[in-house]
């Protein structure tokens, strides 16, 4: 597990522009990415302090036809963690007992080859193969 890494915390945000802002402007983060998926109705964009290859960085969500702003409770996504093999580790955290919400595969609208597991508050964890 030595060759694990957390990767970034995702959160949903109501105006892209304005949390664009709030992370650049205010706090100095920078725009490292942003893709729109016009199938699934969503944008991501990465911000942080410093390339994804080497720190860990904030990931923003915007839902395109979300009405009305997030409660705070529903704005939380996830954390993520590199790992060389996915299907490999996702088999040992199943036998040490970990909840696997989402087999490993390819993400829906994309190619990254994703997993998710919760703790045992239920918080998500992502798992993303990383070789």
């Amino acid at each position: 597990m030595s060759d694990y890494r957390l990767l970034h915390t995702m959160i949903r945000v109501f105006d892209l522009e304005k949390s664009l802002d709030f992370y650049t402007r205010l706090l100095g983060m920078t725009l490292l990415r942003k893709t729109d998926y016009p199938e699934g109705r969503f944008t991501l964009a990465f911000v942080g302090y410093g390339p994804e290859a080497s720190h860990t960085v904030i990931e923003l969500t915007h839902n395109w036809d979300q009405a009305e702003p997030y409660a705070l409770g529903g704005g939380f996504g996830h954390l993520a963690l590199a790992v060389p093999d996915i299907y490999k580790a996702c088999e040992q955290l199943a036998v040490a007992g970990a909840r696997i919400t989402r087999a490993p595969g390819p993400m829906k609208h994309g190619n990254t080859v994703i997993a998710f597991i919760e703790d045992p508050d239920g918080y998500k964890i992502e798992l993303i193969e990383k070789k």
